[in-house]
């Protein structure tokens, strides 16, 4: 059975399916690309504890920054939040976001543990 957390008429903030969740695209608040990393952060941690797991269970993190300049700045942010020794593939790449005040938008696929 897919599970569906906060639908929306376009998308879904998460889809649980055979106990992997997929987070969609997460963008923050905050006028440096630091502030804005630490804002998507605490929602990831939101949503995946919603669907009943922990950024422990990460399995892959694709982040898009609007400049590789920035990419620095977004990692002392990351590496402050994910857990050593759980840390994810991951792959950071630049693109043009949703708005230009967007700096970073974080995608996340994680494992949801046996209960």
């Amino acid at each position: 059975m897919i599970q569906r957390i906060n639908i929306g008429p376009r998308m879904s903030e998460a889809v649980i399916y055979n106990g992997t969740v997929w987070l969609a695209g997460q963008i923050g608040e905050g006028a440096t690309v630091a502030e804005q990393t630490a804002d998507v952060l605490r929602q990831i941690d939101a949503l995946l504890a919603e669907a009943g797991t922990s950024k422990e269970n990460i399995l892959q993190a694709i982040i898009w920054l609007a400049d590789m300049a920035d990419f620095a700045e977004m990692n002392s942010a990351w590496d402050a939040w994910v857990p050593q020794g759980h840390t994810p593939a991951r792959a950071t790449g630049e693109a043009k976001l949703a708005a230009p005040q967007y700096k970073v938008e974080i995608i996340i696929t994680a494992a949801i543990p046996a209960k």
